[in-house]
């Protein structure tokens, strides 16, 4: 057994991909790329003392041949002492490159490892949220296509409504993701690094390296952007880049689980009636007391993580409000744990909607009970149209339909029995209509609108586009930890 807390989201549902992405591995060599990248700039513009150049290239390899090889030990003992983690691994990078030891994190405050670090990690983590979002999407693509023309009651306010199809209401929980997908692109897109700004945003340090040279100074952002893989920094920040940048980020998370919790609810009451289900392994268990119980495991889980990533985007949003000028020192310990868990948590609902999605499995005969019970109520319009043209009269077959209506729904309802709506009015001479006529009125095809049709173009002009312009990023699949 283990004798402390560990973190549900790492142990049963963020992949380890994502995992690695907020890993201390992953932030201290990205904060040794930085301090690689801050000196090769100094080093381009020609930072000198006395008409010496401060930095050296054989300095700058020097780092670059330590930049993956840490001594992390040696940073934990320093830590101990100094209270310090940036000034930790600075000491420890230090000790491996003993020629470059003066000139790591020349200029820079502790925020310019960290909160570039942090972009850096975001971006990151939004490209493989970006990838899986795809990944779903693809699915349910197929499931929409395969049943675009597989009639299914519609329900408003979970009361029948008039019929649409299985494939329709899948386009529905796509159009959901193709404007979370929009959304992430453009965060993607809009990502910018601190650069290295100094204590107050001022640059102070940098005016004092390159005695006052303000035309140099100015390239040194762009540069280390080039070299970090970004087009460019935020031209202005106190210490740190504002943290409104994390509450967008997690707006756009929160957006995701907005979307998979409506799925997931969707699929739970399907799964109820008995129409639809997620995938059910062959050996397990769905109740401890109740063993012939299929319990929607995934999707209740889904609704769980998406109600946390939900919340957790508060975080952000009151963080960036409550600080203070050019830095408050209370927006770590908080951004520490609600930026990397919203993203942990939404990769487990993204693993588990693809996983369901790739194995949903339809019922139709269940389908089509349910469609038929409910069906001759939806037709009495077409019943009655159909029978004034064979001669009735429109008004008295109206209020006779109304009645047959009214009876067979107590049948339904205070007997329990099925609807008889149809052989009432077989048998009511003024209809003049045979059940077989009725019945092919009944035909339920006849009643999905345009349903098929607005499948098949919404994902030929919308989502296949799409797709095909990521078909490299496409052929995942999810294995479900617990």
């Amino acid at each position: 057994m283990k004798d402390k807390y560990v973190s549900p989201l790492s142990e049963r549902y963020a992949s380890k991909e994502m995992q690695y992405i907020f890993s201390p591995d992953m932030k201290f060599k990205t904060w040794r790329k930085l301090w690689i990248a801050l000196a090769e700039t100094e080093y381009e513009l020609g930072l000198s003392e006395n008409g010496k150049p401060v930095i050296t290239m054989e300095q700058i390899e020097e780092l670059k041949a330590y930049q993956n090889d840490i001594n992390y030990e040696d940073a934990r003992k320093q830590e101990k002492k100094v209270r310090h983690d940036v000034m930790s691994h600075v000491y420890a990078y230090g000790k491996q490159c003993p020629a470059a030891a003066g000139i790591i994190h020349l200029g820079a405050t502790s925020c310019y490892v960290g909160d570039n670090t942090d972009v850096i990690v975001m971006t990151e983590a939004m490209k493989l949220v970006r990838k899986k979002l795809l990944n779903v999407i693809s699915k349910l693509t197929d499931f929409a296509m395969k049943y675009k023309d597989l009639p299914t009651l519609a329900f408003t306010h979970f009361q029948p409504a008039q019929p649409t199809t299985v494939g329709k209401r899948a386009t529905l929980w796509i159009e959901e993701l193709m404007l979370d997908l929009s959304d992430i692109e453009y965060m993607i897109s809009q990502q910018k690094l601190l650069g290295s700004k100094g204590t107050t945003g001022t640059q102070a340090s940098f005016l004092e390296l390159f005695d006052g040279d303000h035309e140099t100074i100015r390239k040194i952002d762009g540069m280390i952007a080039e070299k970090m893989g970004f087009k460019e920094c935020y031209p202005v920040s106190g210490q740190t880049y504002s943290r409104k940048v994390d509450a967008r980020v997690l707006n756009v998370l929160s957006s995701i689980a907005q979307s998979a919790h409506k799925f997931s609810n969707d699929i739970r009451l399907l799964q109820h009636l008995k129409e639809v289900e997620e995938p059910f392994e062959k050996n397990q268990i769905g109740s401890s007391a109740m063993a012939y119980k299929r319990n929607p495991m995934r999707c209740e889980r889904m609704a769980s993580l998406a109600n946390y990533v939900m919340v957790d985007a508060l975080n952000p949003a009151i963080t960036a409000a409550t600080q203070w000028f050019e830095r408050t020192l209370d927006d770590s310990a908080n951004k520490r744990i609600s930026v990397p868990e919203a993203f942990l948590a939404i990769d487990g609902i993204l693993d588990l909607y693809l996983n369901v999605a790739d194995g949903l499995v339809v019922y139709d005969k269940v389908i089509y009970q349910r469609f038929m019970k409910e069906i001759p109520f939806m037709a009495t319009e077409n019943i009655l149209m159909d029978a004034v043209k064979r001669g009735g009269n429109r008004q008295e077959l109206h209020e006779k339909i109304r009645q047959h209506s009214m009876a067979a729904a107590d049948v339904v309802k205070k007997e329990g029995k099925e609807n008889d709506l149809v052989d009432r009015i077989a048998l009511d001479p003024d209809f003049g209509m045979t059940r077989e006529a009725i019945e092919k009125i009944l035909e339920p095809r006849n009643f999905v609108g345009r349903a098929p049709e607005q499948t098949d173009e919404f994902i030929s002009e919308v989502v296949r586009p799409v797709l095909e312009a990521n078909k490299d990023l496409l052929g995942l699949t999810a294995e479900i930890n617990v």
